[in-house]
């Protein structure tokens, strides 16, 4: 995590005093996603006022940036628990700043973790419609009950007034409670989506160890000790931010020995164009699915400190990390954890991807089923369904 800012917060008021709508969405992802829908949205309300707590692609898609979360995301148990302080003084200011400027509704997308609790807290206080007060709850891209700790579905329904979800097997996991649920499709398949990466059998191999600070330390090393036991193809690292750059640059300079310069055969380059690949190597994470969805063949590498893992395994109740993988109930992308994560095993996933042609094709066929298995349903966007729980 990068340094918190000085405590206590203080976020600005609404810049025309008043706000129809606050978005909150940690980590670079839940911006990605987040900007979507508000952009969808304002197209439809022109006129309707955001504030956001989330990063600069929520600013650029017309919300008015608070506070930046992007830049305050933490992975695992042990980075939760040094960042408590700050998570604590974040709670205690967007509470204060509802209760003083009373959106018409709260969005949370994602993050479960600070946005459940805020949810529950607003009630508490009597600010939401749920706890008596007059601000609705919304959230969009649930967390995942359906991989773990599902007893979070009775919680949400108690404090939330709707769901939108990405995944089309999602609403039946809440079929037990009274939260409305829909469907919406999911953002990376929607028309005019423009994906980050896309496959070209010449291209270069395709490197993703993360978004976050802790787990790109440990997943990176892996896969450029893979990529150089290979070493017939030059690679692209993609980075979502400048904290993530230096990272990679320290790891590169590391593993080069120590050299001022990294290897000339690897580029570092940010995301927002779009990258033409023959294989990767990447985490679990979102940009695992937007390769999965181009047809990119490759592997999945994962790498965590070995409390979280084991905290992990306790709660997690899947069968696959890559949530392409657990779509489509299968391996598109070979997974390979912790220590399993070596150099020789992903140098091995990369060759097969390169040089045999049946792994090509079956990652295309594989590419088409989870599109369809992802599309939107005929006029829903989350910026239809966000516009229509904000109507009257």
């Amino acid at each position: 995590m990068t340094a918190a800012p000085s405590l206590p917060l203080r976020f600005a008021p609404p810049a025309d005093g008043r706000v129809d709508l606050l978005v909150v969405a940690g980590e670079h992802s839940g911006d990605e996603n987040a900007a979507r829908m508000v952009r969808d949205f304002l197209a439809r309300r022109p006129d309707a006022r955001v504030c956001a707590l989330g990063g600069p692609k929520l600013a650029a898609a017309g919300a008015q940036l608070l506070h930046d979360l992007t830049s305050s995301s933490v992975v695992g148990f042990l980075g939760v628990l040094k960042a408590l302080s700050f998570f604590r003084a974040l709670q205690a200011e967007t509470l204060r700043w509802i209760g003083a400027h009373a959106p018409r509704a709260v969005c949370f997308v994602d993050y479960s973790g600070f946005n459940l609790r805020l949810a529950a807290a607003l009630r508490e206080r009597g600010l939401s419609v749920k706890g008596g007060g007059k601000t609705r709850l919304l959230y969009y891209v649930s967390p995942q009950i359906w991989a773990s700790r599902r007893g979070r579905r009775f919680g949400m329904a108690r404090d939330l007034d709707a769901l939108a979800v990405i995944f089309p097997f999602e609403p039946a996991c809440y079929a037990d409670t009274a939260l409305p649920v829909e469907f919406v499709g999911h953002p990376f398949a929607a028309a005019g989506h423009a994906a980050p990466v896309a496959y070209d059998p010449a291209g270069p191999i395709l490197l993703l160890p993360g978004s976050r600070k802790q787990a790109v330390a440990r997943i990176f090393p892996a896969l450029l000790a893979a990529h150089r036991q290979l070493a017939e193809r030059p690679a692209v690292a993609i980075y979502p931010s400048e904290e993530i750059a230096g990272v990679l640059g320290t790891l590169l300079r590391q593993g080069s020995g120590g050299q001022s310069r990294p290897p000339g055969n690897i580029v570092l380059q940010p995301t927002g164009t779009t990258v033409a690949a023959a294989a990767v190597l990447t985490s679990s994470g979102t940009m695992s699915l937007q390769c999965a969805l181009a047809g990119i063949p490759g592997a999945i590498a994962y790498r965590i400190d070995p409390l979280t893992y084991a905290l992990g395994r306790w709660l997690v109740r899947v069968r696959y990390l890559g949530i392409a993988n657990l779509l489509l109930g299968e391996p598109m992308y070979p997974e390979y954890i912790q220590g399993a994560a070596t150099a020789a095993a992903l140098a091995t996933e990369l060759r097969d991807c390169l040089h045999d042609p049946a792994r090509r094709e079956h990652t295309a066929a594989q590419a088409a089923r989870l599109r369809a298995v992802l599309d939107q349903p005929a006029g829903r966007t989350a910026g239809a369904w966000l516009d229509q729980q904000l109507a009257g």
